[in-house]
């Protein structure tokens, strides 16, 4: 069974930084992107960021461009977000996503509450 799980939120003050993780099990890992959405209060989900499996390629929303990093420890089955110069504007849950054999895989999401 796949599992997606997230950690690392919390509370911080506008400038300040937090790194997310999710740790997978239930698939081969490295044969797979995974990605990390958000979604705040009143919006739609939206996409992040999201690492290739083979050859680590990014890509990132324009939002958040410059400020976060993705990456991942194929080793240990875990995908990172790395937000420096966290804004207001991304107080979200964030959701780790994996697209595994045709079906939508989701974590719990952490929240991430960033304060002015």
């Amino acid at each position: 069974e796949v599992h997606l799980v997230e950690s690392g939120g919390g509370l911080v003050q506008a400038g300040g930084s937090l790194r997310l993780s999710c740790a997978t099990s239930g698939f081969t890992f490295d044969d797979y992107a995974i990605g990390w959405f958000r979604q705040a209060p009143g919006k739609e989900r939206e996409g992040v960021s999201c690492i290739s499996s083979t050859d680590d390629k990014t890509v990132y929303s324009d939002s958040v461009k410059g400020r976060f990093t993705i990456s991942r420890d194929d080793a240990k089955n875990t995908v990172y977000l790395q937000m420096n110069s966290l804004k207001p504007e991304d107080t979200a849950v964030y959701y780790c996503y994996a697209l595994i054999r045709v079906l939508d895989h989701w974590g719990q999401g952490t929240q991430v509450t960033v304060s002015s």
